[in-house]
């Protein structure tokens, strides 16, 4: 079934698009639109390589382009013919970020400064950048980076100045079964029939791949320029994760890593006056009154404004993730120990 008319013949690069989310959008765009060409930018020429093989993959809309968001020479002639781009390129690793400052800077920082000045110089029409949870009131130096990244491409609406393109942002929690993620571990150490745990406190948001993708496009199409879109998306606590994954295991409780939190927040209390609630999202809108963000004040008949004080965190969510969800969640991941715990569940219902 053919999705989201507005990228009809539009041409879309994604940063970083051999990562699992990179992934998971160009096999969506190539699916269920009409585009007339997705061009993936990375760094790593073994992923590309490797996507040229994977059956998946066969689709002569289909480019790559190995460059680094780094370069600003190469990222401006792969954005020639560019219509849409989505920023996914980073390094997100919070224990390799903290041992390599300059490096996470380099990407994350003056790399969003060389997708903003390279899609203004040759006329893309709209950017959207993938942020985390970890940007809000930021306790390691990989959320400190995403924070900057967040603030340079709202700031960006106002250095495109009357040009066409428009930058917005997309915010979300913990994505079940990226590269990274806990969920793999979980699955793989439970046949040790022990799972490390931080804390028995710890909550956090989760989105599957698919939920994500669908929200970066849906954002695109609604975008004016300088939004941070939030969806609203459930929680779970860390320890109910590894009973529903490893019910038969001890759970290791190994505290707290240096720049974690035991709480995630995606919508933090000073940005509560300029937030507006949507049914299935929240629209942080800009603080600042250029005229370049007068479209984007129209947010403001589109729903109600949270209130003064509020925060959206993972642990005073008002949605949480239930142990079927998170089964079926689970039983749909790309991964050989997904699909063995997807047939024990199957054999334990019969």
């Amino acid at each position: 079934m053919i999705q989201y008319p507005f990228l009809n013949n539009q041409s879309v690069l994604i940063t970083g698009g051999t990562g699992s989310f990179g992934r998971k959008m160009i096999r969506t765009l190539l699916t269920t639109t009409k585009v007339r060409r997705v061009v993936v930018y990375s760094r790593d020429e073994l992923k590309q390589s490797d996507m040229t093989l994977d059956p998946q993959f066969q689709d002569e809309r289909l480019r790559f382009f190995i460059g680094d968001v780094r370069d600003r020479d190469r990222l401006e002639r792969a954005l020639d013919g560019i219509d849409l781009v989505v920023h996914t390129a980073a390094l997100k690793q919070v224990p390799a970020c903290e041992y390599n400052p300059f490096e996470a800077v380099k990407t994350n920082v003056l790399g969003a400064q060389n997708v903003i000045e390279c899609s203004i110089n040759r006329g893309v029409k709209r950017v959207v950048a993938l942020s985390t949870d970890k940007a809000a009131s930021p306790v390691n130096l990989y959320g400190a980076t995403k924070l900057c990244s967040d603030k340079l491409f709202v700031a960006g609406n106002v250095y495109s100045g009357g040009k066409v393109t428009r930058f917005s942002v997309v915010r979300y929690g913990n994505v079940v079964g990226s590269r990274g993620s806990v969920v793999p571990l979980f699955l793989r150490k439970r046949k040790d029939g022990v799972l490390p745990v931080t804390d028995q406190r710890m909550t956090r948001f989760w989105i599957t791949l698919d939920q994500g993708v669908d929200f970066v496009l849906e954002s695109f199409e609604l975008m004016h320029g300088g939004e941070i879109f939030v969806p609203k998306i459930p929680s779970m606590r860390l320890t109910d994760l590894a009973r529903c994954i490893a019910p038969g295991c001890r759970l290791d409780f190994v505290g707290i890593r240096n720049g974690e939190k035991l709480h995630e927040v995606m919508v933090v209390e000073e940005d509560a006056r300029q937030t507006i609630q949507l049914p299935d999202r929240f629209v942080i809108i800009p603080a600042h009154h250029f005229k370049v963000f007068e479209e984007t004040m129209e947010w403001q008949t589109a729903g109600p404004c949270c209130p003064e004080g509020f925060r959206y965190g993972s642990d005073t969510n008002d949605r949480w993730l239930s142990e079927t969800d998170l089964t079926s969640m689970i039983a749909g991941l790309d991964l050989p120990e997904a699909r063995e715990f997807a047939r024990e569940r199957s054999a334990m219902a019969v």
